[in-house]
């Protein structure tokens, strides 16, 4: 009869069995899933602003030079790398990697920002003499300003109340010069009374109907790009 123990024993002698005969005919044994372009490699969805930098922050290269993008979720945010052998030095070192895309978003979103006073305490002016230098904080891939790390703090405990908030005035302070008349997913479709009003990376844009805030979300730079080029001609 056999025993517990006995039983184990078998079943780690069949396993070890099983690994020589694949030894043994030259076939290797499949390899950790590696990320895929477009897969997001983590247990956590991208929650948050789409990624909105165009280069990959592990080699500097442009995103889409190496083939479809790299997707990680870190810590609820959206992460684009160039390839699979930018993913292992990102993990490896995370802090820095982030530090580094949230000055870069600071420089991107700063002179879009809506608020001259803090998202928070709104009497507060950014950079007031009492309160000092600004807080400059990346939320999820969004750049937020307070006038103090207290006010932070109270940002973090309601963040969907206080994004409510700047987004209504990124849409307030941007709408009279938002330079398209037709929808900047579906070009063809003017943009009536209805129209999604949807903000990105603290800047207006506007759609003809919420299905296309998806396809926009996919590719969001490129679609900033039709934006950028229309107000040039302006």
């Amino acid at each position: 009869m056999l025993t517990t123990s006995n039983k184990v024993w078998r079943l780690r002698g069949a396993a070890a069995l099983a690994l020589f005969c694949v030894a043994g005919t030259g076939l290797a044994l499949a390899p950790a899933l590696a990320p895929t372009p477009g897969n997001v490699q983590d247990d956590k969805g991208p929650k948050g602003d789409p990624y909105p930098l165009d280069t990959c922050i592990v080699s500097g290269e442009k995103l889409g030079s190496m083939g479809a993008p790299i997707t990680l979720a870190h810590e609820g945010r959206e992460i684009k790398l160039c390839c699979n052998g930018c993913v292992k030095p990102f993990k490896e070192n995370p802090a820095d990697f982030i530090a580094k895309i949230d000055e870069q978003i600071i420089k991107q979103q700063l002179p879009a920002y809506p608020l001259k006073n803090c998202l928070v305490m709104d009497t507060e002016k950014l950079g007031g003499e009492d309160m000092g230098e600004p807080v400059n904080f990346v939320y999820k891939n969004r750049l937020v300003r307070f006038c103090c790390k207290s006010c932070l703090r109270q940002f973090n405990k309601k963040p969907a109340e206080f994004l409510e908030k700047l987004n209504a005035a990124v849409i307030e302070k941007q709408m009279a010069a938002y330079p398209l008349t037709h929808c900047v997913v579906l070009e063809e479709e003017s943009l009536g009374d209805d129209a999604i009003n949807h903000v990105f990376a603290n800047r207006l844009v506007r759609f003809c109907c919420k299905g296309c805030v998806a396809k926009f979300d996919k590719d969001p730079l490129a679609y900033m790009a039709r934006i950028d080029a229309a107000l040039v001609k302006e």
